[in-house]
């Protein structure tokens, strides 16, 4: 039965006309002799990923040696490992040309299918194949996924737009010396801090917006912890989700949470709270930052700050529109999309970020205004403190749209405005 519908599927897609594709700024290799693992947060662009990579493979490849299963298919439940062999049967029984050749296998949201690694291995080994998979899963990323591939994987994360990538949607080229492109520049960054970086969500009116955050939020609540992880504590969830949301930005100890929630005459246990946090980076929705420290204890003492995956998440569930801490989120996600390793500094004072690039230690500050003059002394005093911790010479100080190079003795703090920052090659 599997394999039947296994070959409506295939031979739907081979003759399938693939949608209108917006090219994102990710590099993926095509002919890669690693399997290739895309993963993200839900509704951030994975599958429309998928297929600008087929778009490219269909101006060179016969369409019948590309196929594409989104194993969320209501046609495939329930679908387990044994199943998973009936695909292969199914193609090979509809292409037997294509037995001696290359094809390419795209697999959307694999994880569905518990020890799916054991299939992708398989095949992997004994096809003529190159493998595309993506999840909406941190696991894919685990250590024993990587022990089962054995290091056959390479991994791309892939989140809502970039600003960079917003602006070639728009048809706006990068070049902000000219006076009148960088006008365009300036208004659409505001629009895309304002608004939200989620594809679905960029043309859509504030009604809709808000009806299409809503759903993501619920398919977040249900599919990606309760369903996923078989738990009944509805309430709780909906309440962790919407504290940490509603704290974006924010240092966030997990003993403050605990106290609040049985201050309400609410069950739960710390190590339940931690669980839940992690269900929810799993499902890249939140992203905790550590303190920067080699001292294992002194990171376990202090809080953590939690990021979102988008500012749209924060704003549907709560009424406070703080733009200073949505704006520290906006370059958290930046850095986040550059692959870096990232912490807060502190000691007397706080570095908002603190991370490795070339193997040199770079601190980057976040203020959305600079307009007051206590918090410009106060992010220029911690970067200070920072750089003659680490003795290093510069830093960086992102801004809504404020310029300006500060030298203090040898300390250079670089103030840029977040649209120029995102731009520069450096």
């Amino acid at each position: 039965m599997k394999k039947e519908i296994f070959k409506v599927l295939i031979s739907d897609f081979v003759e399938k006309k693939l949608p209108q594709i917006y090219e994102r700024d990710i590099s993926v290799p095509l002919n890669s002799n690693k399997i290739i693992s895309i993963i993200g947060a839900r509704r951030v662009g994975k599958t429309y990923f998928l297929f600008s990579l087929i778009q490219k493979l269909r101006e060179k490849k016969e369409n019948n040696r590309i196929v594409y299963i989104n194993f969320e298919d209501d046609r495939l439940f329930p679908l387990t490992l044994p199943d998973m062999n009936s695909f292969v049967e199914a193609y090979y029984e509809l292409y037997p040309q294509n037995k001696f050749k290359t094809v390419y296998f795209f697999f959307d949201e694999i994880q569905i299918v518990e020890k799916w690694e054991m299939f992708v291995r398989r095949i992997y080994d004994g096809e003529k194949c190159k493998i595309f998979i993506t999840g909406s899963s941190s696991k894919l990323l685990s250590k024993e996924v990587a022990t089962s591939l054995r290091g056959r994987t390479i991994t791309y994360e892939i989140f809502p737009y970039s600003f960079k990538e917003y602006l070639s949607l728009k048809g706006v080229s990068y070049d902000y010396y000219s006076s009148s492109n960088r006008a365009k520049i300036v208004n659409l960054y505001k629009k895309y801090f304002r608004w939200s970086a989620y594809p679905e969500l960029i043309t859509q009116n504030e009604i809709e917006k808000n009806k299409i955050v809503n759903e993501y939020l619920n398919l977040i609540i249900y599919k990606d912890i309760v369903e996923r992880y078989n738990i009944s504590n509805l309430f709780l969830v909906k309440y962790l989700i919407n504290f940490f949301l509603s704290n974006t930005a924010n240092l966030m100890s997990i003993t403050k949470i605990y106290n609040d929630i049985k201050s309400q005459g609410i069950k739960v246990s710390k190590d339940s709270i931690f669980q839940y946090l992690e269900y929810l980076e799993d499902a890249f929705v939140l992203f905790s930052v550590k303190i920067s420290s080699k001292n294992l204890r002194e990171i376990q003492r202090n809080p953590r700050k939690i990021y979102c995956i988008d500012n749209a998440l924060t704003d549907a569930v709560s009424i406070e529109n703080n733009l200073g801490r949505k704006f520290e989120n906006l370059v958290f996600l930046e850095l986040r999309r550059r692959g870096l390793e990232i912490s807060y500094f502190k000691k007397a004072t706080e570095v908002d970020f603190i991370f490795r690039e070339n193997k040199k230690i770079r601190l980057v500050n976040a203020a959305y205004s600079m307009f007051d003059k206590a918090t410009r002394e106060r992010e220029i005093k911690s970067l200070i403190e920072g750089m003659e911790y680490f003795n290093i010479k510069d830093s960086y100080l992102i801004t809504d749209n404020y310029e300006e190079k500060i030298i203090i003795g040898k300390n250079t703090v670089n103030i840029l405005p977040f649209w120029k920052w995102t731009l520069v090659e450096n």
